[in-house]
């Protein structure tokens, strides 16, 4: 098995926990290599890292990709998030040509079981497999080509055919579709994976990259607001809010911020705590958001359309505003 990341040094210890999980869970895969794309991850978080691949008999092989911005033939817009989440779009040239299949983890994910069923998905001759994330703005998905009856994936777990993202140029195609959009897009790499390789995304079951806050929706209320979705079986959405193999805690209530009510929070600090940054204080000033973040997944559950109301309301003044 072939495992990716990419990081900066900031995101280091977050890593080092999604890693360390991974060895973890999957002790019995006779072959594990970790490759780690770095945007700067100091000598010292580098040699932590390394001892945790260490305990576990695992070798790390670090690819430096410096200069991000100058990878790209247009001036590069993030949109407030760090330009590492770039990174993952040239993995098919940093990585040996000898690995033909890669899984790219995001380093604020948490492996909770054997990814080895996920390793040996068919992904019927597509360059890729991603799961969906129904709850993204329509706005978003129009600005990059997709329509209604297209799905949009989310980037932080991604099953790749090297061989034939390799073949097919795929690493081309996505830095062209990058500055058809004037190199400024919601969601950066992620917007130009699904625009760009629209028709060649398997979609996985939701098991593999489950967000906290879904635990709070009802399939029904998801599928009958996204048609799309209704290709994922509810007792597969039930599966992942029950036993998820792969956590990615995206949004806004991470583990890592004081007063978060994650329900998923536990299995964070629990692997943060086996690694070199056990002890490491969680970040201050944003408690009360937190509780008013966790009261509105309770509303969730009580009363779906109020969230997907505020989400009309207030989410695309987000997605605005990061344009400034």
């Amino acid at each position: 098995m072939n495992v990716v990341y990419a990081s900066n040094d900031g995101y280091a210890r977050h890593l080092a926990a999604s890693m360390l999980s991974l060895f973890d869970r999957n002790r019995r895969a006779k072959e594990l290599a970790v490759y780690i794309i770095s945007m700067g991850i100091s000598p010292e978080s580098r040699t932590k890292l390394e001892s945790i691949g260490s305990s576990y008999g695992r070798e790390l092989h670090f690819l430096e990709l410096e200069d991000v911005e100058k990878q790209f033939d247009c001036e590069v817009d993030t949109r407030g998030f760090d330009i590492s989440a770039m990174g993952r779009l040239f993995v098919g040239r940093l990585l040996p040509a000898s690995v033909e299949r890669v899984l790219y983890l995001d380093c604020d994910t948490i492996v909770a079981q054997s990814l080895m069923e996920l390793w040996r998905t068919d992904l019927r001759g597509c360059v890729m497999g991603a799961v969906m994330e129904p709850t993204i703005y329509e706005a978003v998905k129009k600005q990059i080509g997709l329509t209604e009856k297209d799905f949009y994936v989310n980037s932080g777990v991604l099953l790749i055919d090297l061989r034939r993202w390799r073949e097919t140029k795929a690493e081309r195609r996505l830095l062209d579709f990058y500055e058809r959009m004037g190199g400024s897009l919601f969601a950066c790499d992620q917007d130009t994976l699904n625009g760009a390789l629209k028709g060649e995304i398997c979609p996985l079951p939701p098991k593999y990259n489950f967000f906290p806050n879904y635990r709070y929706f009802g399939y029904r209320n998801l599928a009958d607001r996204v048609p799309t979705y209704k290709a994922v079986k509810e007792e597969e959405f039930i599966e992942a809010k029950r036993h998820p193999v792969i956590i990615h805690y995206a949004g806004d209530e991470r583990p890592w911020i004081a007063g978060n009510m994650n329900h998923y929070r536990k299995a964070y600090e629990h692997y943060l705590a086996l690694t070199p940054w056990a002890g490491t204080p969680k970040e201050p000033g944003h408690r009360l958001y937190m509780f008013a973040y966790h009261m509105m997944d309770y509303m969730t559950v009580i009363w779906p359309e109020a969230r997907w109301l505020l989400s009309r309301m207030l989410g695309m003044r987000v997605v605005e505003a990061r344009k400034r």
